[in-house]
């Protein structure tokens, strides 16, 4: 294992190869091996652009050539911030086949996220588009080169440039090179979606990573007939691997890669590309249920829309199928490992109500008090895992790994859950993310859920302020869909539906978005920051 990485308990990892979790597979390995059987069949088409297995294969021993030639060796770290086109798959590739690790950064990300990244993982080379979507990555490429000693190397993969290397410039004639790349070995690195702080990078390894793609696949029921519409930015873990793009390959299906998760965009692309299957994040879900009572599109392709990275409220799951006639698949997961689903066959109410169940009979999971003594089943705790595809330990992270990883292996993941009487997973919120009113004590996504309800309310955001007589108050912070509703009203609204009072948020405010962490989801912290300043 590389150094600053934790690896698995040999007698442990030696089960999970005896069970064929580990089958000895690397990226590079796989690739060659659906070049081989798929050929020409179309692996990815991005815009008016399509690659076959056989092409990509060819494309990324091309560019493992050239980063050998640049000086790229095994386990040297790059950062790769490229959005939704063919590039990332054969950047990623040629990184996995060399045995270099790519550092998956956000195209949202700016200088004071890759500044860091680059620093703290001692990076030798920096993957970035010239431009995207109104951002010039120049300034914060040349600012980080001239800052951190490590990169030698900038790459700029859209455009011209002759102050940086051009990844055009880097597919060369192919040669033999010899790079002993293991399936034990870290593949690549993700980015943790903390509360707090700044990314920790997270080691994936062949092994791990592609046992989650086989679970997920067998789960999702992907086979090469597959098409999958990634509408979400494809370094992130939901949709690179659960199954996502990488499980799609996997199966030798075909990946339709979209700009943009806008409704203009993507409903086109459903249709012509005959997709069927996509995901996205509850937000996301909540524009294309309001689109799509004013468009007319060819769905028919569509049989699965998974919906993950937050929790999807109970009515807006129940929407989902009548308006596009597919299944809603319920995906819970995080880039640390575990991954769990509602499957394809559960009843209505599991789909609607739960996140369902880990995908490996091989995933372990606990659902622990503030003691880490085990609660009752049905009752709200913190889940903690292990497993075959769940890290040990972050990058060079000893202290805050002692935090996250009890003594026996198992993950902290910091969220509230429940267990059903059926052994699915009800997410209550995050151990953070609980509001204590005067000593009575709630989930913010609870009273969330119910709001979600309301006509007038499109998506909403419930924080804590504080307050000098009950300590805590709560704000709901509210998108609305047509009248604003007020307080007033909403306190009605959920008096109604047989609330506590103590649960009605004390305090609205309409806003028009909500601000995003660099993974994407609502950032309580930046709203709280908002009423602070108000105060």
């Amino acid at each position: 294992m590389l150094a600053g990485c934790t690896a698995w308990p040999l007698e442990i990892a030696n089960a999970y190869r005896q069970a064929d979790c580990w089958r000895d597979e690397t990226f590079g390995s796989m690739l060659r091996n659906r070049a081989q059987i798929y050929g020409d069949r179309i692996a990815i088409t991005s815009e008016n652009q399509h690659v076959s297995y056989r092409e990509l294969d060819a494309k990324v021993d091309q560019l493992v050539t050239g980063f050998v030639n640049l000086g790229i060796r095994k386990n040297d770290r790059v950062i790769v911030q490229l959005p939704n086109d063919i590039e990332f798959f054969q950047v990623c590739f040629a990184l996995f086949r060399l045995g270099a690790l790519p550092v998956l950064a956000l195209p949202t990300h700016r200088y004071n996220e890759i500044s860091y990244f680059s620093q703290f993982a001692g990076a030798v080379a920096y993957v970035v588009p010239q431009t995207y979507l109104g951002c010039d990555y120049m300034p914060i490429a040349r600012r980080v080169r001239e800052e951190v000693s490590s990169l030698q190397h900038v790459i700029v993969a859209n455009g011209y440039t002759t102050e940086f290397t051009s990844l055009s410039e880097l597919y060369v004639q192919a040669q033999m090179n010899q790079c002993e790349v293991k399936a034990g070995d870290v593949a690549f690195f993700q980015l943790s979606g903390g509360s707090t702080g700044l990314s920790k990078l997270i080691p994936r390894t062949h092994d791990d990573y592609i046992y989650s793609l086989r679970m997920s696949n067998e789960v999702c029921q992907i086979t090469e007939e597959s098409v999958y519409l990634a509408v979400l930015p494809v370094a992130h873990n939901f949709p690179l691997s659960s199954p996502g793009v990488l499980g799609i390959l996997y199966a030798g299906g075909r990946v339709v890669l979209s700009t943009s998760p806008s409704p203009d965009v993507a409903f086109p692309l459903i249709e012509r590309e005959r997709v069927t299957i996509t995901a996205m994040v509850p937000p996301i879900a909540l524009i294309w249920l309001e689109a799509i009572k004013t468009r007319t599109f060819d769905f028919s392709s569509l049989k699965v829309l998974q919906v993950g990275g937050a929790k999807l409220s109970e009515e807006s799951a129940k929407r989902i199928q009548p308006a596009f006639g597919c299944v809603l698949q319920q995906v819970y997961g995080m880039a640390e490992g575990l991954v769990n689903y509602t499957r394809l066959n559960d009843s209505e109410d599991v789909i609607f109500q739960t996140q369902g169940r880990p995908m490996s009979p091989f995933d372990e999971i606990r659902i622990v008090d503030h003691n880490d003594q085990e609660v009752e089943q049905g009752e709200i705790g913190e889940l903690l895992t292990r497993g075959p595809y769940t890290i040990r330990g972050y990058y060079l992270a000893e202290e805050h790994n002692a935090k996250s990883f009890t003594t026996d292996g198992f993950y902290r993941t910091g969220d509230l859950v429940r267990l059903s009487s059926e052994g699915n997973i009800i997410v209550s919120g995050r151990a953070k993310d609980q509001i204590n009113r005067g000593g009575e004590k709630f989930a913010a996504e609870e009273v969330e859920n119910h709001l979600l309800a309301h006509a007038d309310i499109l998506d909403v955001a419930i924080v804590s302020m504080p307050d000098a007589f009950l300590g805590e108050r709560s704000c709901a912070f509210i998108i609305k869909r047509g009248q604003a509703p007020t307080l007033a009203k909403i306190k009605s609204f959920l008096q109604e539906r047989g609330l506590a009072i103590y649960k009605i948020p004390d305090r609205v405010e309409i806003v028009d978005t909500f601000p995003l962490t660099p993974l994407g989801k609502v950032s309580k912290k930046a709203l709280r920051q908002r009423f602070f300043k108000q105060t």
